[in-house]
């Protein structure tokens, strides 16, 4: 059937016309805010590469906490900056850990906000990498000895409050060692966000910086995925579909969009999607320059994720978006 009098343009006359009949909402209900903390008190250590960010002790953190629930955001991630490493990641784990005086920081003052950490041990091990390395020698890195820890690390955090782990060390089988350590000591309700397709990707520059986890030898293209492959991606999804992720993510967003609308197609699971630091600081660069008008390219970007099919978005912005929304 043909329309020959329909002119797209009668809907874009106005704002609110657009407004009316626009397919893609932002919401702050589906944002997630990372944050990055450190030892000490009083710290707010601005993070160079990712500007209005910072590393903050866990006092300063809560702070941040009531001010993001002050503006709508729900949910929180976050990441640990320990004050000594170890090669076994003894930190990652330690009941009095950072992550884990964050959690009991941030549920004793904010307790409506959810809380989600990050599982890895790539912060807390002295090479840098996200799991136990045998003999220097990346290659090397011992799955089943790193699972392990994982799920100390995930049933450690739980203890101390978290509402939701999210492991990201991509070591095969590392949903299902989190899943059975949870439910083994009444934690069953505690749900696993899952970074299913995380990609060796070069735009984790800033938050290394951030969270001090450069590797200290070699890269992690052992463990992470290669960016050429989206099939792989569909087969890692289903591996931690299997063993029970609640929640499933694609990592990087922006140069994966793809790979977002290839999982929402193919998964009836909620979709979470990272807007990572390197996404996050080439905008705010651009815009430092004036070369971009950062409101906009932001909600482009933001737009761009949920379009492709993602429920959750973890990004930079979230504080920024918050108050845009909000207006």
């Amino acid at each position: 059937m043909q329309f020959p009098d329909y002119r797209p343009r009668r809907l874009r006359k106005n704002e609110n016309l657009r407004r009316l009949v626009r397919e893609t909402i932002i919401s702050i209900d589906n944002i997630v805010y990372p944050l990055f903390v450190v030892g000490g008190k009083d710290v707010k250590k601005p993070i160079a590469s990712m500007p209005g960010h910072f590393q903050m002790s866990v006092d300063i953190l809560v702070k941040e906490a009531r001010e993001a629930k002050a503006t709508g955001i729900l949910a929180l991630l976050l990441f640990g900056i320990p004050d000594k490493k170890d090669e076994r990641a003894s930190g990652a784990y330690a009941k009095d850990g950072i992550i884990q005086q964050a959690v009991r920081g941030i549920k004793d003052t904010v307790p409506e906000i959810l809380v989600i950490t990050d599982v890895c041990l790539c912060e807390y091990t002295s090479h840098g990498h996200c799991g136990i390395v045998e003999n220097g020698n990346v290659l090397n890195v011992l799955n089943d000895a790193s699972l392990e820890l994982l799920a100390k690390t995930a049933l450690s955090q739980a203890q101390a409050g978290a509402d939701m782990v999210a492991p990201s060390a991509m070591m095969d089988g590392q949903v299902a060692a989190i899943r059975e350590a949870l439910d083994e000591n009444a934690l069953g309700d505690i749900p696993i966000m899952a970074y299913c397709a995380k990609y060796a990707s070069a735009f984790y520059g800033p938050f290394r910086e951030a969270a001090e986890s450069a590797p200290q030898f070699g890269d992690r293209k052992a463990y992470q995925m290669d960016p050429a492959n989206a099939d792989e991606a569909i087969r890692e999804i289903s591996l931690d579909v299997a063993e029970g992720a609640d929640i499933i993510m694609v990592k990087p967003a922006l140069p994966y969009l793809d790979i977002i609308y290839r999982a929402k197609q193919e998964f009836d699971l909620p979709l979470a999607a990272y807007n990572v630091s390197g996404e996050y600081s080439m905008i705010k660069a651009a815009a430092q320059a004036g070369w971009l008008d950062e409101e906009k390219t932001m909600f482009e970007t933001l737009t761009a994720i949920k379009r492709a099919g993602a429920d959750i978005i973890i990004t930079y912005w979230a504080k920024e978006a918050a108050r845009l929304l909000n207006k």
